[in-house]
């Protein structure tokens, strides 16, 4: 999701060196002694990639999950911000993806676009607990729809492949209510393009969009519509949200380090705060079903 005003978009970086709490048992050798850990963050609900139009939401600040690293790993921690993970390897990350952070299909999507393996090892509890997002299904509010199963004959905007919550999971949904997927495809690259296009529609148009369960917030909150413009009709099945992955090159004892230190953030408040998170970083846990469907 992107919008014109609020949201930041390219690459930002922050290299985490010499910000190792006092007391921590860490020296400073031990710090610059050692080839920072790269990590490359893709979760749209960080601050770089988000925006601030809705008070404590969608800016969750991974420089303190860097800090925090370094200390428990005893190793500088390099972050970059990126929504595209071959962006960031070819730029500030320099080559590397020690850990990538992100939505799961989309980290897996851009993997193997980047011919890399990467290995899932934990994943993000959000405020309420879950680790899981939905893809959503609106329409206007005017709409006469009350559930995905009369979409029968409507347009239905999409997202883009690599958000199995708005591309693979939703045509899944229709075909098995027995609806006919639309004969055009018509994706939109972010939730707040498919609003925005859907209320432009003349008065009466038959038509759904398919928005991310995390960006109902945004858009009203970035203006993208106003409040009452659409109406959630349904969603797909939980999938799998922000999930932390390791590069496959990394010793048996680096991602077995990087894992149990993720598994321990959520004893420490201030990275519950920072990451906007009830439980920090859980074990990962395969989605059921994989998703796939064509076009």
């Amino acid at each position: 999701m992107t919008h014109n005003t609020c949201w930041i978009r390219g690459i930002a970086i922050v290299l985490v060196l010499g910000l190792i709490p006092a007391g921590s048992g860490v020296s400073s050798d031990a710090a610059n002694g050692k080839k920072p850990l790269t990590i490359i963050v893709m979760d749209p609900l960080s601050a770089p990639l988000s925006c601030d139009c809705v008070k404590g939401y969608a800016q969750r600040k991974y420089e303190a999950l860097g800090n925090y690293l370094q200390t428990q790993l005893r190793r500088p921690v390099k972050v970059c911000w990126s929504e595209s993970l071959e962006t960031a390897l070819n730029d500030e990350a320099e080559g590397r993806a020690d850990l990538v952070i992100g939505k799961y299909s989309v980290v897996l999507f851009d993997a193997k676009a980047s011919k890399r393996t990467l290995e899932p090892v934990a994943q993000l509890s959000g405020k309420d607990g879950k680790t899981t997002q939905t893809g959503m299904f609106v329409v206007r509010s005017e709409d006469p729809a009350i559930t995905t199963a009369d979409l029968a004959g409507y347009r239905i905007f999409f997202g883009p492949e690599d958000c199995d919550e708005k591309f693979a999971a939703p045509r899944n949904h229709l075909k098995k209510l027995g609806l006919t997927l639309p004969e055009k495809n018509e994706e939109f690259p972010a939730c707040s393009k498919a609003a925005a296009a859907l209320m432009k529609l003349p008065a009466g148009s038959k038509a759904a969009a398919v928005i991310s369960s995390y960006a109902e917030k945004l858009l009203e909150g970035c203006g993208a519509v106003k409040k009452g413009d659409l109406r959630i009709i349904g969603q797909t099945e939980e999938l799998p949200f922000i999930t932390a992955f390791v590069d496959s090159r990394l010793s048996a004892s680096e991602k077995t380090a990087i894992t149990a230190a993720l598994l321990e953030t959520g004893t420490v408040a201030e990275l519950l705060t920072a990451l906007e998170t009830d439980s920090g970083f859980v074990e990962f846990e395969p989605p059921g079903t994989p998703v796939a469907a064509s076009k």
